[in-house]
Formats: C-alpha cells, structure tokens, sequence
C-alpha cells in the first residue's frame, strides 16, 4: 500500500494549503515587495497602463480602440499570471505530497491578505484617537475617496466600509477562486482585482483618462468579484448570528457597484450602524453613528468569518482524508 502523502486526494491537498496559507498570513504577515507576486502584479500594470490609457479624454472611434487596447492589455498580463501559477503547479506534482501541500499554501499565501488588512484598519482607530487629521491620514492608506473633508464619523464609516469590501477582495474571493480553479484561479482574481483598483476609473487618475482604457478591467473584476461578494455578506450575517437576507438584499443595491454593497451592507446592518458615502450611498440609514466599538466589533466579525473559512479548510480536510481511508486509499 502507497504511503499516504504519496497519494493524497487533491481535496486534502488544497485544503491543507489554505490552511497553510492562512497560518503564515497570521504569524508573518506579507513577503518582502521584491518577492511579492501582487506588486508584480501592479508593476506590470502601471509600466503598461502608462503606454495604454491617453493623456486626454478620446471621443468616436478612438474610445472604441481605447476599450480593446486595454482589453489587450489585461489580457496579455492575465495569460501571463495564469500560465506562471499553472506551472508552478505542473512543477510541484511530482513532489512528495507533503511538499506539494506546503510549497502551494506558500505561493497561496500572498494572494490574500488579511493580517495586513486587520492591522491597518485599526491602526485608522488609534490614529483617529489621536487625532482627526492622523485618522484621516491613516484612512488614506485604505481608500481612495478625498479624506480631508471627512468627520470622525465619516472616517470611522469608511474605515468600515474598507474591512468589509477588502474581506471579500482580499480573503474571500482568493479563496473561493482558489476552490474553484486551484492557485492559477487565486491569482487571475488577484491580478483582475489588482487591475481594476488601478485601471478601473471613469475619468482622469495620475494624468491620465481611464474611461475607455480602464473600462475591460473594471468589468471582468465585477465579473469575478459577483460570486464571492455574496458569500462574504452570507458569511457575514452568519458569524452575527442574525441573517436578514431579504433587507440585505436591498440595501446592497444602494450603492452603484454590483459587489461592494453586499460585504459592505452586510457589516452594516451586523453592526447596526449606518455606513455612506456622501451623494452616493446610504447603507441602512436607521442605524446609528459608528463609534470605536462599533470598529473594534466590525474586526471582531471579520475574524470570526476567516476562521469559519479556516475552519471549512480543515473539515474538508478531514472529510477527504476519511473517503480515501474508507475507500482503502490511505492506511
């Protein structure tokens, strides 16, 4: 009989490696830049989007050869992140099980990020104790909106607001994109995420116009994104214990993104809260203000979803390992 991490079942491996992948996110954090596979990411894109999106708004035919000169764009960098992860893959199996488990929860690892997430939302709350103007400062780390005429209030909200959408975008969605279609799933999620949070503007960004070029990236991120946003709200509401789909549903198509609203009303209504972005969204507008606790609590609730994920790794394990020892497989 074969030993059994010779010929242990995909399902075990992969929901070894998520396991592995998480416990380094929570003792070490992110690799170095040099090493980090997103920043790669987001070099190729920036070195690309500087030869892609024009200096000036385009109009008629060229918006049309903006489009798929971005589509190219995102495509070529797509192709080329899939086909890297599939090799390495491809390399890794013919190596002892064990390895294969170890070496794919490590390259998994950098395609999600929660600890760094975690730290720096509440660093926003100990900055925001000091004072408003450091909250805003540190809040400009995680979102992209004009902080300097925010409230502590509004900071707090989009601090929130941050922790939810970025639970998705940088826990949930790699790994469900990773259950679906391996560690080349996890990093075309990455790299189209990547790619929408620098391409994906209508209008100008650094100088230049990303109305047509950004338009592909931002796109097949929505399409991505769909699946996942929905576990995260489900995930969510169940960590809470309270699941009101049906008001859920409804607040999370307040705001004009088809995905963002649904992580993001979820938190909301856990917390009881009311989450906005002046002259764009209200999310349950009953709520009340957000205070610190109401941040320390949104931190809480997003733990308690990656260990529920953490815990779903494991039981898959479990359940894979015992098939193959009843079907005489494994000893």
């Amino acid at each position: 009989m074969q030993t059994a991490w010779a010929v242990l079942h995909p399902g075990v491996l992969g929901a070894v490696a998520v396991l592995v992948a998480l416990a380094v996110d929570r003792v070490w954090g992110e690799p170095p830049a040099r090493w980090h596979p997103v920043v790669w990411m987001g070099g190729y894109l920036g070195w690309v989007g500087q030869r892609t999106a024009p200096l000036a708004n385009v109009a008629g035919n060229q918006q049309r050869w903006m489009f798929w000169r971005g589509a190219l764009a995102w495509g070529a960098g797509a192709l080329a992140v899939w086909l890297l992860s599939w090799a390495a893959v491809w390399l890794l199996d013919a190596a002892p099980g064990w390895l294969q488990t170890l070496v794919l929860g490590l390259l998994l690892k950098p395609m999600l990020a929660w600890r760094m997430l975690r730290d720096e939302v509440k660093a926003v709350e100990d900055a925001l104790n000091e004072t408003l103007a450091a909250g805003r400062e540190r809040l400009a780390w995680l979102v992209s909106r004009d902080v300097t005429v925010l409230d502590a209030t509004q900071v707090r909200e989009s601090a929130i607001e941050s922790l939810a959408e970025n639970l998705n975008d940088s826990v949930v969605a790699p790994l469900f994109w990773f259950a679906i279609a391996g560690l080349p799933g996890a990093a075309l999620y990455r790299f189209a995420n990547t790619a929408d949070a620098m391409w994906g503007y209508r209008g100008a960004r650094e100088g230049r116009d990303w109305t047509w070029a950004g338009k592909w990236a931002a796109r097949a991120d929505d399409v991505l994104s769909w699946p996942p946003a929905r576990l995260t709200a489900g995930l969510l509401a169940l960590v809470c214990g309270a699941c009101r789909w049906r008001e859920l549903r409804t607040q999370a198509r307040q705001t004009p993104s088809p995905n963002s609203g649904w992580p993001m009303a979820a938190m909301a209504l856990a917390l009881d809260v009311r989450l906005s972005k002046p002259g764009v969204y209200q999310l349950n507008s009953a709520g009340r203000s957000p205070q610190a606790a109401d941040l320390a609590r949104a931190l809480q609730l997003a733990g308690r979803v990656v260990g529920l994920l953490a815990a779903l790794a494991g039981l898959t394990a479990v359940v894979f390992a015992a098939a193959g020892i009843a079907q005489g497989v494994l000893p």
